[in-house]
């Protein structure tokens, strides 16, 4: 086949840009896809709208990226707000637990980043921690003001991770959030210097995985290659 086309979540929020201002828009980073392009995947970003259409627009990809942004709805997994939580993003969290469903049904390559991590627990029965700080005493793994901190990750052998990535290794960090009980289906594949969950993986997949620091800015291309490489298979099946 060509190149897999590879789904990627996305913010929807009031944006500026040049002479366009407080715009109701649709937009990513590109640094969360430039690692598919140099992989060799095409990008289409898929903003939320009606979780009905998930499976639909699903069948037009080869595999499903859930990127970063704003706290997942607590209420989601039966907690209460933390002070220091987000306002929830409804629509976007009902838009990507239908296409983590949809995409779990079809056995579909699935690759979460950071809020993308922590939907496809949470999508899987699992819950956060609200606070990282109130976990470990300290703010270091999101700093603020976009400032990403370097921190040490083990990954556990015998994991998909592991074939992957280095078992010992600094990361850029930036949550506030992180993994608590893990959700089913799922395994631990990495905690961080502190005992943190920092990487999930579905060892029944053939690529399910998700990272809570930043691959997209730690230079390594083994990650993304290894998730192009699933989608192109899952796209000849």
């Amino acid at each position: 086949m060509g190149a897999p086309v590879i789904g990627v979540t996305s913010y929807v929020e009031e944006s500026t840009t040049g002479v366009w201002h407080d715009q109701h828009a649709a937009w990513l980073p590109d640094a969360y896809v430039a690692p598919l392009r140099a992989a060799g995947a095409i990008i289409a970003i898929l903003p939320e709208q009606d979780p009905a259409a998930a499976a639909d627009a699903l069948a037009r990809v080869d595999a499903l990226y859930l990127t970063g942004g704003y706290d997942v709805d607590p209420a989601l997994y039966g907690a209460e707000p933390h002070p220091e939580t987000d306002a929830p993003r409804p629509a976007r969290d009902a838009w990507e637990l239908a296409l983590v469903a949809a995409a779990d049904e079809a056995r579909m390559p699935v690759l979460g980043v950071c809020r993308g991590a922590q939907l496809l627990n949470v999508a899987r029965g699992g819950t956060l921690h609200q606070h990282v700080p109130d976990v470990v005493g300290h703010r270091e793994y999101q700093m603020g003001d976009a400032i990403f901190r370097q921190l040490g990750v083990s990954v556990l052998p015998e994991t998909v991770l592991a074939t992957l990535h280095p078992l010992e290794r600094e990361v850029p960090m930036y949550h506030h959030q992180a993994v608590g009980r893990v959700g089913d289906g799922l395994v631990v594949s990495a905690r961080s210097v502190h005992g943190l969950v920092e990487a999930i993986e579905d060892p029944d997949r053939a690529f399910c995985v998700g990272l809570q620091w930043h691959p997209e800015l730690d230079g390594l291309t083994a990650v993304w290659e290894a998730f192009v490489a699933a989608a192109r298979a899952y796209g000849t099946r």
